[in-house]
């Protein structure tokens, strides 16, 4: 049976389901009841549904038809993988999946939808829309993918790691003290901590849940006096956990979790309708309880890392750039030895150098690795099975990272290969130009990244160009490598950037079916010295990140003489911090990839 015929079968499963619940409409989003970024091969249901492997879409199934939906980063690869006969494509953004379907199906219809894959905001939102259009959302008890997939994976049971105090800095009891007095501040009894990051901080654990970021999934709740009951499979709490976390933590099944949530009628509940699941909150509602409607109280104190939390990023950097400095050197070599290989090739052999680092723990992310034309896909994903090869005067853009017991990393590089041309020169210069001018903002308390995002746009803007993909995104401390609530981007965020926080600067320009070009470091914010006759004190940016960029790619001509100093600057900080780390073809490497751009 063909890919096709095996989801136009699933799909007529699903439409079979929907006739006997006497619903119209499915809706199917790229998440789980967790709503983390990644999920168990087990709680694949999109990808069950429709092929799509991407990290963000809808599917909307119809019982005449269906749609897709996904945003910028995808509208190449969801027609790779995504059969024209059984669905249409849409944009998440341009087109929202609620009104489309309003329109769709009209009045007097109903679209079911699993609350335990979606937050109460997206739930209310949805049903405002439907009902405008007078359809009707309905909860449904049962996923129906789940009631088709026959073939389902099992759950996978691996103990969690108790992270040490000399990775996190902080113990348990402290943090789950400080956050329970921030509930209390709320007026609230006690708080819905749904995210798994912001529980695996709390109780300084990690674990295996998730490909790619050290998760146990279950979610908490915690009082204003920091007992926290966490509902999550036992089988996954290691020996030592009870001393490790001290007293007045409780592991319950998430069985349990229904009637825990009935049983706080009358208590304040504080809960973030934004992260936490529609299913939980309406809950905690029907049984009585009031929401107090609030960010997760988590999210800033485990955004802002302490001094131990930097130091152990700021360490994993430095070795991580040792291992992309190691690939890059044998990339340069097999190019210059006629050896072009292929996407799969290259990827592997970048993991080989991480995985020489006894700390590693998992990649970040599935590596992105990409030649020529394929890194014209900016979330591009390469085949094992029909990988894209390195092709002679073009380009090979690699954005990967690595899980690390004391640090997370992500980082892009982009590197020539041959002779890439006077046009390619002149696009990589200009995100290079923004990436600088984003790097070196100054900027004071209370602004945000959405305030800052023009900085790296500007030079594309001039030239009529731009990017369709956000700037910049928080990453965690040996956790989730897209880390909330701090972003650089188009679209309003109101987190302010506070000093401790870490978060990415990756402008790009991408060219469909020619190349893509990426510059990626991530930062460090940090409070600036005040100048004696400063009115306020300043922030900015300090780059963790430390690998070359390729200088082979940039036209100096383009460049403003600061452009140069801070990249010449940069370059020595990268051979003074990792130039130690390196020895043969790789110390030789580094010190020609350093050197000034006067002598390039």
């Amino acid at each position: 049976m063909s890919s096709t015929d095996t989801i136009r079968s699933r799909l007529e499963a699903l439409r079979e389901r929907m006739r006997a619940l006497g619903i119209d409409a499915l809706i199917i989003p790229r998440a789980d009841e967790y709503l983390g970024e990644y999920i168990p091969e087990r709680n694949e249901r999109l990808l069950w549904a429709s092929g799509f492997s991407g990290s963000a879409g809808t599917v909307i199934v119809l019982l005449d038809g269906a749609a897709i939906f996904v945003d910028g980063r995808y509208t190449v690869q969801v027609r790779q993988q995504v059969s024209a006969e059984l669905f249409e494509y849409r944009h998440l953004i341009d087109e929202p999946h609620a009104d489309w379907l309003g329109k769709r199906l009209g009045a007097g219809k109903r679209a079911g939808f699993d609350p335990r894959m979606h937050t109460l905001s997206w739930q209310k939102r949805a049903q405002e829309t439907l009902a405008r259009h007078g359809v009707e959302l309905v909860e449904l008890a049962q996923n129906p993918v789940d009631l088709c997939w026959h073939d389902r994976p099992a759950a996978q049971v691996q103990q969690a790691l108790l992270l040490e105090e000399r990775f996190t800095g902080r113990n348990s009891p402290d943090k789950r003290r400080e956050i329970g007095q921030a509930i209390a501040a709320k007026g609230a009894d006690c708080a819905l901590v749904f995210a798994a990051d912001s529980v695996a901080w709390l109780l300084n654990i990690r674990g295996f849940d998730v490909p790619h970021t050290p998760l146990v999934l279950g979610y908490a709740l915690l009082e204003t006096d920091g007992r926290l009951r966490f509902f999550t499979d036992p089988a996954k709490i290691p020996p030592g956990f009870d001393a490790h976390v001290g007293e007045g933590v409780e592991v319950l099944p998430e069985s349990e979790a229904a009637s825990a949530l009935s049983a706080l009628a009358g208590k304040r509940v504080l809960a973030d309708p934004d992260t936490a699941n529609a299913w939980c909150q309406l809950a905690l509602e029907r049984a009585g309880a009031t929401l107090v409607a609030a960010p997760d109280p988590v999210l800033i104190p485990k955004a802002c890392k302490n001094v131990t939390e930097i130091a152990c990023m700021r360490a994993a950097h430095v070795r991580d750039a040792a291992a992309e400095c190691r690939f890059l050197a044998w990339v340069d070599a097999e190019v210059a030895a006629g050896r072009l290989h292929d996407e799969a090739t290259l990827s592997d052999t970048l993991h080989t150098f991480r995985a020489q680092d006894p700390w590693l723990k998992d990649l970040s992310f599935d590596t992105i690795s990409a030649a020529g034309g394929n890194a014209a896909m900016c979330h591009y994903r390469h085949s094992d099975e029909h990988p894209g090869r390195l092709q002679m005067d073009g380009v090979y853009l690699v954005d990967s990272g690595g899980q690390y017991l004391d640090g997370t990393t992500d980082i892009t590089r982009t590197v020539a290969i041959g002779d890439p041309g006077p046009e390619i020169r002149r696009m990589a210069t200009l995100v290079m130009k923004g990436h600088i001018a984003l790097d070196q903002a100054r900027f004071p308390r209370g602004t945000t990244g959405t305030q800052l995002d023009i900085l790296a746009r500007q030079f594309l803007w001039r030239e009529g160009f731009d990017y369709d993909h956000g700037t910049g995104h928080g990453v965690g401390n040996f956790l989730s490598v897209h880390e909330g609530p701090q972003r650089i981007g188009k679209a309003w965020n109101a987190a302010e950037l506070r000093p401790g926080m870490v978060i990415s600067n990756e402008p790009g320009y991408y060219k469909a079916d020619a190349y893509g070009i990426r510059h990626e470091n991530l930062v460090l914010v940090k409070e600036l010295p005040k100048a004696a006759d400063a009115d306020q004190v300043m922030f900015g940016f300090e780059p963790i990140t430390l690998v070359p960029f390729d200088r082979r790619l940039l036209d100096v001509s383009l460049l403003d003489a600061h452009e140069i100093a801070w990249l010449d600057a940069y370059h020595r900080r990268v051979a003074d911090a990792v130039g130690p780390l390196l020895d043969g073809e790789a110390a030789a490497w580094l010190e020609r990839a350093t050197r000034p751009l006067a002598s390039a």
